[in-house]
């Protein structure tokens, strides 16, 4: 066994070449056992073993920097940085982040978790260490997909400008989430055919250098004067060339020998190069090969067959969105939907397959995504933005600017709102009530239950203003059933009408303030809920009346306290001089490490027990003060 003989970095360098197959064999079985078990980044992490392997032997860790776009693929590397024993807390709480984490090890030398971000924080590397005068080799991984963000395409601008060595490996799969789409795509696939051109440029550098050392340099300086107009004839298009960046490739990503003469090669360059890897995501597992977007990021699965495991067979929000959107379509040909890059993560996979013509894929690029939908409002549409919660928050200006300023009708659908789990910090969904809140002219609904989640997208359909609609990562709620009233602008939803405590709660945690309405039922303590339904504008009517009838008001939602929707209650309470306590439940104005949600919401209070803990404790409080 190869792999037991890695221990800490640099360990590979011991592996004799002729058994470096093997390895990658034996790493592609440890990631597909474990994986298998506890879920994570499957394809993406195949894809690139002998990719990850090249550099380990190219480079010496931790003095050579490697940054990882988004992340994801960074199993590998863990594993040659030895980090092995930790892969069954991969992902769980207190375990394994499945991201490059600075606190897990000095060989991870930058945090990442979204995409396009790579070749930014290279750049910082690089120029740190010429203000430092260091010599290390700094190395982005970035996937072809990520090239799709505009801040990507920023950083190589600014990168062109160099005069020191700076790698950056484009891990071409034809892959992001799912399946790239546009120009870039396109321009990838073009040079993909240009094999020979490279090739034949080393070789004959190679060549003159051997032949003639005395002449050779002055003949090769002569020949890469002409080089543009031959490669003009072979390579179809000098994108990366005509920045002043110097292009390798492309090369085989998952030859290790080639790969290495590439990189080795390239460190050789006193500027900035690219190194075009073509590698197959999903490598050397059939199910995550066929299926790779499926296998992006999966559960726990059963090996031989590759079909998920302990999945609860009930509908999602995301699927509840997506048989909406459907219906809306149907109703309305002006509804169009946008993603980026994610058409079978938000559910938009189906809608794609009945009107193509009415859904567009504008890949890793949320904030082309927002300024794009605002395009299609001005011009009559109905442009549905379907989102993750984290991934929205990179678009934060373009909702302002060219959203909001324009009062302009389009819906974000915001799905993996709340805490998400094993993703980890970059990925919970906790912000977004509080950035979107800060927006003029932006509305903002959560629904209680599936039923509710319909209900507000044909509601928003009917609108003629920006509106966010957030939802969980979970199965859909199916209770509360007998309580759909129809939905009003800016209007609560009452459930059950007591008097002692109110519960507001916004959204997903409606299920959450039922159990603990049961438990203070129990105690003796009578308990109304309220569904907030709106997060911006607040019900204030609603807050006023429970204020006459209620000792304590308490708001529940999943976000950050600061800028929620407990915040904007207690500011209204105080605004009104309402005779009442406001109790805000709501998660710490901190980052949310991986974990399981339940265990994350346990520790941090945050589940139904920890919250009937908070309150008793300040409705005895509160009691205490009362007969004073």
């Amino acid at each position: 066994m190869y792999l037991e003989q890695i221990n800490k970095a640099n360990d590979i360098k011991k592996i004799a070449p002729e058994h470096y197959d093997e390895l990658a064999k034996e790493i592609r079985k440890f990631l597909i056992e474990k994986i298998s078990r506890t879920g994570g980044h499957l394809g993406s992490n195949l894809g690139v073993v002998e990719l990850t392997m090249a550099l380990h032997l190219s480079l010496s860790l931790p003095e050579d920097k490697i940054i990882f776009d988004v992340g994801h693929q960074s199993y590998t590397h863990k594993l040659l940085t030895g980090r092995r024993e930790d892969f069954d807390g991969l992902r769980k709480y207190g375990g394994l982040s499945g991201f490059p984490k600075r606190r897990e090890s000095n060989c991870d030398p930058f945090e990442t978790g979204h995409s396009s971000t790579s070749i930014s924080a290279g750049l910082g590397l690089v120029k740190a260490r010429e203000l430092a005068g260091q010599r290390h080799t700094v190395v982005s991984v970035i996937g072809d997909g990520a090239l799709t963000g505009g801040m990507a395409l920023e950083a190589i601008n600014n990168a062109s400008k160099l005069e020191s060595n700076f790698i950056i490996i484009l891990n071409d799969n034809n892959m992001s989430i799912s399946e790239n789409v546009g120009g870039i795509s396109k321009y990838l696939q073009s040079i993909r055919t240009a094999e020979g051109y490279q090739t034949f440029k080393i070789a004959m550098e190679d060549f003159l250098l051997r032949s003639m050392p005395k002449r050779g340099e002055k003949t090769v300086d002569m020949l890469k004067r002409f080089k543009s107009s031959f490669k003009q004839l072979v390579v179809p298009g000098m994108f990366f060339e005509d920045l002043g960046i110097t292009y390798l490739g492309p090369v085989n990503g998952h030859d290790i020998k080639a790969m290495t003469r590439m990189i080795r090669e390239a460190k050789r360059i006193k500027h900035a190069v690219i190194i075009h890897a073509c590698t197959k995501k999903g490598k050397g597992y059939v199910p995550a090969e066929r299926h790779p977007a499926r296998f992006h990021g999966t559960g726990p699965f059963d090996i031989d067959t590759g079909l998920p495991v302990g999945k609860s067979g009930v509908a999602s929000y995301t699927d509840v969105f997506a048989t909406v959107m459907i219906k809306l379509a149907a109703r309305n040909d002006r509804i169009v939907a946008i993603t980026a890059a994610m058409p079978d993560g938000v559910g938009l996979k189906r809608f794609r397959n009945i009107y193509p013509d009415r859904f567009f894929d504008v890949g890793i690029a949320e904030e082309h995504a927002v300024t794009f939908a605002a395009g299609l409002a001005a011009g009559g549409m109905r442009p549905v933005v379907a989102v993750y919660s984290s991934f929205l928050q990179r678009a934060y200006d373009q909702i302002l600017h060219d959203v909001c300023i324009q009062n302009l009708p389009v819906i974000f659908a915001i799905d993996r709102a709340g805490i998400v789990g094993a993703d980890g910090e970059t990925h919970q969904g906790v912000f977004d009530l509080s950035y979107l809140s800060s927006i003029p002219n932006m509305h903002i609904c959560a629904p209680k239950n599936k039923w509710e989640l319909s209900d507000m997208m044909k509601f928003a359909a009917e609108l003629s203003i920006p509106i966010a609609i957030r939802y969980p990562r979970a199965d859909a709620y199916d209770g509360l059933e007998e309580f759909r009233k129809p939905m009003e602008y800016g209007r609560s939803e009452m459930i059950y009408d007591e008097e002692g405590i109110a519960l507001f709660a916004v959204g997903s945690m409606v299920k959450t303030a039922e159990e603990v309405r049961a438990s203070l039922k129990e105690k003796g303590i009578p308990c109304s809920l309220i569904n907030a339904r709106f997060v911006k504008p607040i019900d204030e009517e609603a807050i006023s009346v429970a204020a006459e009838k209620h000792r304590l008001i308490v708001t529940m939602e999943e976000n950050v306290l600061s800028g929620g929707y407990g915040e904007k209650v207690l500011d209204y309470s105080v605004r009104a001089h309402l005779p009442v306590r406001i109790l805000n439940i709501a998660l710490p104005d901190e980052y949310v490490e991986h974990g399981n949600p339940a265990v994350l919401k346990h520790e941090l209070l945050f589940d139904a027990e920890g919250i009937t803990g908070r309150i008793l404790s300040e409705w005895f409080s509160d009691e205490g003060r009362s007969t004073e």
